[in-house]
């Protein structure tokens, strides 16, 4: 399976989560381009870690990729979707958040029995 060619360079994108990280919670003060580019390289790096098209994990409004091998979706709305605000995601991500306390807390709308990325999460 082909993965599509990255969009943000990974050093840019690994200063981009540094910056997240150091701004601390919440990452007041930090450029929302910064933010912005945290999201959309760990987005990339999900779908590199986990190629496939079974799960959507979006992020408003700063991306959305599709990942973990499974039953493709071609049209409507997919039957795995995960969706959460850019500071959870990215809590998730650097290991701040457990993705079960998220989940928990109904920080992230998951849905569909392959919406569960436990697994993956932090990167």
């Amino acid at each position: 399976m082909a993965i599509s060619r990255r969009r943000i360079d990974i050093d840019e994108g690994r200063a981009a989560l540094a910056a997240w990280l150091e701004a601390g919670v919440p990452a007041s003060g930090l450029p929302r381009a910064v933010t912005a580019t945290a999201v959309r390289y760990s987005l990339e790096e999900v779908t590199a870690r986990a190629p496939g098209n079974s799960v959507e994990v979006r992020v408003p409004p700063f991306g959305v990729t599709q990942c973990v091998e499974g039953p493709r979706h071609t049209r409507g709305t997919p039957p795995n979707v995960i969706e959460c605000d850019a500071a959870t995601w990215l809590a998730m991500v650097t290991g701040r958040l457990s993705w079960s306390d998220a989940v928990a807390s109904g920080k992230v709308a998951a849905s569909g029995l392959r919406a569960d990325l436990s697994e993956l999460l932090p990167l």
